[in-house]
């Protein structure tokens, strides 16, 4: 595996809401995709972003992106599904689910008819579950169909421990596991920063590590959106990024372990279910999971994730 050279490739941007057009910006600045094609059943919405991005083309990689249907989708490499009813204030991911499921099994059908051989990556919520109808409705290997799951709740995380400890967030080591919304748990026994675990690394530098703040901080991270959203609306430039990340690191084939939503079937005795867990992302998509040594409130909490997150497939399966 050559993790340095990369050849530009075409990926398919489904919903050109704030989060698909952000993510197609960041791609355009990545000058990893040689094809950018924006699809929305609003194609006047979907036309005006690819006029808009194409006049930043002369400042940057030179890229084609236009506007298509379904049947531009083959020959992506990934197709991004960013398309679905938002979540309003004070409304829950999971919430969501009804609406959002209807409109998945026509994308994803659509999807699959002229691009059986891509890989696709969902960012709607309830990711988790949307992820999940996509792999059934889909019929593609579990593998090539990924969601964004935590990867955005990690960076939150990561981002107010490094607030707390003063120091760069890529420096910090934490995950936030399972569901991408209220059940998500935090990762408290593998965190750390230099290699030493939190406990060790506040005694070390003489710093406070009371369990009220870390909870805090915990609890800052899971509510983010809502915080977000009531302010702007919506949440668009993190989530971007984070599947910016998840794209770069299929198409570099880099091998990155992302906690991203993967199919799990065996793992602390959760089967049949998407939920996020660190994962190793390359070329062919989520190549294996990596099995965390969680101590005992943690695997209970991600086996309580996981019951949530079937309750509500059997609620879109009935």
């Amino acid at each position: 595996m050559n993790l340095t050279n990369h050849h530009p490739r075409k990926v398919a941007v489904i919903g050109t809401g704030n989060v698909g057009a952000t993510f197609a910006y960041a791609l355009l600045m990545s000058g990893l995709a040689s094809e950018i094609v924006l699809i929305d059943a609003n194609t006047s919405k979907a036309e005006g972003e690819a006029m808009d991005l194409n006049h930043a083309v002369p400042m940057h990689s030179p890229t084609r992106i236009w506007t298509g249907g379904y049947e531009n989708c083959t020959g992506a490499a990934i197709t991004v599904i960013t398309a679905g009813s938002a979540q309003k204030p004070g409304e829950t991911r999971l919430d969501l689910i009804q609406r959002n499921a209807a409109i998945f099994r026509s994308i994803v059908e659509n999807v699959v008819k002229f691009n059986p051989d891509g890989i696709i990556l969902v960012a709607t919520n309830p990711v988790d579950v949307l992820t999940y109808a996509t792999w059934k409705f889909s019929g593609l290997p579990s593998n090539r169909v990924i969601g964004s799951g935590t990867i955005l709740d990690t960076a939150r995380f990561r981002y107010l421990l490094s607030q707390k400890f003063e120091v760069d967030p890529r420096s910090v080591h934490a995950y936030i596991i399972g569901e991408h919304g209220d059940s998500e748990v935090p990762v408290w026994s593998l965190a750390n920063i230099a290699g030493m675990r939190l406990p060790e690394y506040c005694s070390a530098n003489d710093m406070g590590c009371r369990q009220d703040q870390l909870d805090s901080i915990f609890k800052q991270t899971r509510d983010a959106a809502y915080e977000i959203i009531s302010r702007k609306g919506a949440t668009y430039y993190a989530i971007a990024s984070g599947l910016m990340r998840i794209v770069e690191a299929i198409l570099r084939d880099q091998a990155t372990v992302l906690s991203v939503s993967t199919f799990i079937d065996d793992y602390y005795g959760i089967k049949d279910v998407y939920l996020s867990l660190p994962s190793v992302v390359d070329v062919g998509g989520v190549e294996r999971t990596i099995r965390l040594d969680l101590n005992e409130e943690e695997i209970a909490g991600i086996r309580r994730s996981a019951t949530v997150l079937k309750e509500t497939i059997a609620k879109i399966e009935s």
